[in-house]
Protein backbone atom coordinates (compact mmCIF):
# COMPACT_ATOMS: atom_id res chain seq x y z
CA UNK A 1 0.00 0.00 0.00
CA UNK A 2 1.12 3.38 -0.57
CA UNK A 3 1.85 5.70 2.33
CA UNK A 4 -0.35 8.70 1.87
CA UNK A 5 1.98 10.86 3.73
CA UNK A 6 5.67 10.33 1.36
CA UNK A 7 3.21 10.39 -1.69
CA UNK A 8 1.89 13.98 -0.77
CA UNK A 9 5.38 15.35 0.69
CA UNK A 10 7.15 14.40 -2.57
CA UNK A 11 5.03 16.49 -4.26
CA UNK A 12 5.27 19.23 -2.29
CA UNK A 13 8.21 18.99 -2.70
CA UNK A 14 8.27 19.00 -6.23
CA UNK A 15 6.27 22.09 -6.57
CA UNK A 16 7.84 24.19 -3.65
CA UNK A 17 4.95 24.46 -0.81
CA UNK A 18 4.74 23.33 2.26
CA UNK A 19 2.63 20.50 3.83
CA UNK A 20 0.66 22.92 6.02
CA UNK A 21 -2.07 23.23 3.06
CA UNK A 22 -0.61 27.10 2.24
CA UNK A 23 -0.90 25.49 -1.55
CA UNK A 24 -2.42 22.25 -3.21
CA UNK A 25 -0.53 20.93 -5.53
CA UNK A 26 -2.33 21.83 -9.32
CA UNK A 27 -1.99 20.60 -12.59
CA UNK A 28 -1.17 23.65 -14.33
CA UNK A 29 2.17 23.56 -12.57
CA UNK A 30 4.76 22.74 -15.43
CA UNK A 31 7.00 20.60 -12.57
CA UNK A 32 3.34 18.10 -12.69
CA UNK A 33 2.28 18.73 -16.14
CA UNK A 34 3.35 16.52 -19.18
CA UNK A 35 1.91 15.35 -22.51
CA UNK A 36 1.90 11.76 -23.76
CA UNK A 37 0.40 10.21 -26.66
CA UNK A 38 -3.33 8.52 -26.68
CA UNK A 39 -4.71 5.21 -27.66
CA UNK A 40 -4.80 6.99 -31.44
CA UNK A 41 -1.40 8.88 -30.84
CA UNK A 42 -3.05 12.02 -30.24
CA UNK A 43 -1.46 14.01 -27.60
CA UNK A 44 -3.04 14.71 -24.50
CA UNK A 45 -1.57 17.45 -21.93
CA UNK A 46 -2.73 16.69 -18.25
CA UNK A 47 -2.97 20.71 -17.75
CA UNK A 48 -5.63 20.86 -20.65
CA UNK A 49 -7.99 18.74 -18.08
CA UNK A 50 -8.56 22.09 -16.19
CA UNK A 51 -12.32 23.04 -15.73
CA UNK A 52 -12.79 19.51 -15.42
CA UNK A 53 -12.69 17.41 -12.40
CA UNK A 54 -11.55 14.22 -12.95
CA UNK A 55 -9.45 11.00 -11.66
CA UNK A 56 -5.58 11.23 -12.81
CA UNK A 57 -5.13 7.21 -12.28
CA UNK A 58 -1.53 6.02 -12.84
CA UNK A 59 -2.09 2.06 -13.81
CA UNK A 60 0.01 -0.72 -15.77
CA UNK A 61 -1.73 -3.64 -17.79
CA UNK A 62 0.57 -5.72 -15.64
CA UNK A 63 -0.68 -4.75 -12.44
CA UNK A 64 -3.09 -6.97 -11.29
CA UNK A 65 -4.40 -4.83 -8.27
CA UNK A 66 -4.92 -2.01 -11.08
CA UNK A 67 -6.55 -4.38 -13.46
CA UNK A 68 -8.98 -4.81 -10.21
CA UNK A 69 -9.46 -1.05 -9.62
CA UNK A 70 -10.50 -0.32 -13.61
CA UNK A 71 -13.86 -2.73 -13.03
CA UNK A 72 -14.74 -0.26 -10.22
CA UNK A 73 -13.45 2.93 -11.98
CA UNK A 74 -15.84 1.24 -14.80
CA UNK A 75 -18.56 1.48 -12.68
CA UNK A 76 -18.23 4.66 -11.48
CA UNK A 77 -17.41 6.29 -14.57
CA UNK A 78 -20.45 4.94 -16.13
CA UNK A 79 -22.30 6.40 -13.19
CA UNK A 80 -20.48 10.41 -13.38
CA UNK A 81 -19.67 11.04 -17.03
CA UNK A 82 -22.97 12.68 -17.66
CA UNK A 83 -22.52 14.77 -15.20
CA UNK A 84 -19.17 15.96 -15.98
CA UNK A 85 -16.67 13.80 -14.16
CA UNK A 86 -13.95 12.22 -16.14
CA UNK A 87 -10.82 9.76 -15.92
CA UNK A 88 -7.78 10.33 -17.32
CA UNK A 89 -5.36 7.02 -17.20
CA UNK A 90 -1.77 6.94 -17.66
CA UNK A 91 -0.19 3.80 -17.99
CA UNK A 92 3.21 3.45 -17.49
CA UNK A 93 3.27 0.11 -19.74
CA UNK A 94 6.18 -0.44 -21.89
CA UNK A 95 4.38 -2.30 -24.67
CA UNK A 96 2.02 -0.34 -25.88
CA UNK A 97 -0.20 -3.11 -27.36
CA UNK A 98 -0.44 -4.83 -23.98
CA UNK A 99 -1.95 -1.23 -22.70
CA UNK A 100 -4.01 -1.27 -25.71
CA UNK A 101 -5.42 -4.81 -24.87
CA UNK A 102 -5.75 -4.49 -21.16
CA UNK A 103 -8.11 -1.11 -22.31
CA UNK A 104 -10.26 -3.07 -24.46
CA UNK A 105 -10.19 -6.35 -22.06
CA UNK A 106 -11.32 -4.31 -19.16
CA UNK A 107 -13.64 -1.64 -20.97
CA UNK A 108 -12.05 1.18 -20.63
CA UNK A 109 -13.86 4.22 -22.30
CA UNK A 110 -12.52 7.48 -20.47
CA UNK A 111 -8.88 9.09 -21.48
CA UNK A 112 -5.99 6.64 -21.99
CA UNK A 113 -2.33 8.20 -22.49
CA UNK A 114 0.62 5.47 -22.04
CA UNK A 115 3.82 6.96 -20.53
CA UNK A 116 5.79 4.03 -21.52
CA UNK A 117 8.74 4.24 -19.53
CA UNK A 118 7.95 1.97 -16.43
CA UNK A 119 9.50 3.06 -12.94
CA UNK A 120 11.29 5.73 -14.89
CA UNK A 121 8.46 7.33 -16.78
CA UNK A 122 8.30 11.26 -16.88
CA UNK A 123 5.38 11.18 -15.32
CA UNK A 124 5.60 8.90 -12.65
CA UNK A 125 8.66 10.99 -11.82
CA UNK A 126 7.23 14.23 -11.66
CA UNK A 127 3.76 12.67 -9.36
CA UNK A 128 6.41 10.89 -7.39
CA UNK A 129 4.89 7.39 -8.35
CA UNK A 130 6.69 4.69 -6.87
CA UNK A 131 3.44 1.77 -6.47
CA UNK A 132 0.16 1.62 -8.61
CA UNK A 133 -2.51 2.20 -8.80
CA UNK A 134 -2.19 4.93 -7.87
CA UNK A 135 -5.08 8.37 -8.01
CA UNK A 136 -5.08 11.67 -7.33
CA UNK A 137 -9.02 13.23 -7.63
CA UNK A 138 -8.49 16.99 -9.22
CA UNK A 139 -10.90 19.61 -8.94
CA UNK A 140 -12.46 21.82 -11.49
CA UNK A 141 -9.70 24.59 -10.45
CA UNK A 142 -6.65 21.78 -11.17
CA UNK A 143 -6.21 21.53 -7.10
CA UNK A 144 -5.71 18.09 -6.14
CA UNK A 145 -7.95 17.34 -3.01
CA UNK A 146 -7.07 13.45 -2.86
CA UNK A 147 -5.24 10.92 -3.47
CA UNK A 148 -5.99 7.51 -3.35
CA UNK A 149 -9.01 7.55 -1.90
CA UNK A 150 -11.40 4.50 -1.39
CA UNK A 151 -14.51 3.67 -2.88
CA UNK A 152 -16.99 5.58 -0.66
CA UNK A 153 -14.58 8.72 0.02
CA UNK A 154 -13.78 9.04 -3.64
CA UNK A 155 -18.08 8.50 -4.86
CA UNK A 156 -19.07 11.07 -2.05
CA UNK A 157 -15.91 13.85 -3.11
CA UNK A 158 -17.00 13.61 -6.69
CA UNK A 159 -20.72 14.25 -6.00
CA UNK A 160 -19.84 17.27 -3.53
CA UNK A 161 -17.32 18.85 -6.46
CA UNK A 162 -20.31 18.02 -9.19
CA UNK A 163 -22.52 19.53 -6.93
CA UNK A 164 -24.31 16.97 -6.70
Amino acid sequence: MINLKNVLVGLFAVVGISAKGQMQPNITDTRLDFSLPGLKGDSIRLSSMKGKVFLLDFWASWCVPCRFSNKQLVKLYSKYKDNGFEILGVSLDDNRNEWKKAVNKDKITWLQINDNGGWSAISAAKWNINAIPASFLIDKEGNVVAFDPEKQELENKIRQLLRL
